[in-house]
């Protein structure tokens, strides 16, 4: 609530310059300028307000444009009819009081004429309607560009919750298969697997909320999935998992790493009969991030295209990477005649503040 009052109070602070300079140079006095537009700014404001906070969400939005023409001719009329009371009554006569003290034979023709004459005269008419729409339409095209961005930032994390949320799932049904597939041999390993899908599960339902989370913790989750994975392969997989760089002081969007791991697992390993490998390098260096999975492929199913390789999983990671980090990544994917290849690079992953949040 308090960011929109600061924008709106630092407006009206601009306008107020911008105004102030404009009438100062025609008044050749900057100081009578200023307290002119003092007298004038709550019109200004009535203006802006009506045709912002009424006339847009009331008739604009609901599509009733027609409406809202004559809502905004009907209030710019009235609008100007303030105006001119507000100079007639106001301001004319202090910026004639203020002349007349320097020069007392001054004389202004505009103030000629009866009060009905003065507010019916046209060319002040125009003038007061020029005057009083200037700054008022800025500002409410500054509000629909500040709308559109935000409805374009509201739609953009409407999208992102959907692909977060789809990770969920689909990592949970794959982990799920694995503990079937464990029960089924009676292993003992299975309690083990259960404790460490409830850390990860928990990671995903409870600390990936916010948009970023700690590198360091992202990390420490996409191990402990390595370490389930080893547990249902045991000796069967060959499986190298090296680290470089310190993560410590680096925050990340959630779960861009695990689906590319995930999946060579699922579609790479979990497929090989006779001696599967993974091959996992993450690095961080500077402000970048470089990860690479390699893993192994069934023999004779060749390359068979993009479309076993992305699944929901990697499709998904894509359209995220594209949301969060536009220009400022790359994932490449390569199905090759016995092995996949993944590599996702990061380029400027976020400072973590000290404490963490």
């Amino acid at each position: 609530m308090k960011k929109p009052i600061v924008q709106q109070i630092a407006f009206w602070c601009l306008g107020t310059l911008v105004l102030t300079l404009i009438y100062g140079t025609a008044y050749d006095n900057y100081r009578l300028g200023f307290a002119v537009i003092l007298m004038l700014l709550p019109v200004h404001m009535v203006y802006f307000y009506a045709v912002s906070y009424w006339i847009i969400p009331r008739f604009f939005f609901r599509q009733k444009y027609i409406v809202t023409v004559i809502a905004c001719l009907t209030v710019a009329i009235l609008v100007a009819v303030l105006y001119r009371l507000n100079e007639i009554l106001i301001s004319d006569p202090y910026i004639f009081q203020f002349y007349k003290a320097q020069d007392p034979a001054f004389s202004w023709s505009k103030l000629d004429g009866t009060f009905i004459r003065q507010l019916l005269r046209p060319g002040d008419f125009v003038n007061a309607v020029e005057r009083s729409n200037v700054i008022v339409w800025i500002g409410i095209s500054l509000r629909f560009i500040q709308m559109w961005y935000e409805r374009q930032q509201a739609a953009v994390q409407a999208e992102l919750n959907f692909l977060k949320g789809q990770v969920h799932p689909h990592f949970l049904f794959n982990t799920l298969n694995n503990l079937y597939a464990l029960s089924l041999s009676e292993s003992k390993q299975t309690p083990g697997v259960i404790l460490g899908l409830s850390n990860i599960l928990r990671y995903m339902l409870y600390e990936c909320r916010s948009d970023e989370v700690l590198l360091k913790r992202d990390i420490e989750i996409l191990q402990s999935y390595v370490a389930l994975e080893k547990i249902r392969y045991e000796e069967r997989l060959d499986l190298n998992f090296t680290f470089h760089g310190d993560p410590c002081a680096r925050r990340i969007a959630p779960l861009l790493m695990l689906p590319l791991v995930e999946n060579a697992f699922k579609h790479g390993v979990s497929e090989t009969v006779d001696a599967p490998w993974i091959s996992i390098e993450l690095m961080i260096q500077n402000d970048q991030l470089l990860l690479k999975v390699t893993n192994s492929k069934p023999e004779g199913k060749g390359p068979a295209g993009k479309r076993d390789f992305e699944k929901v999983g990697l499709s998904n990671v894509r359209k995220r990477l594209e949301l969060l980090y536009p220009g400022r990544y790359t994932l490449e994917l390569d199905d090759e005649d016995d092995v996949y290849i993944a590599v996702l690079k990061i380029h400027t992953i976020q400072p973590a503040l000290i404490n963490g949040k």
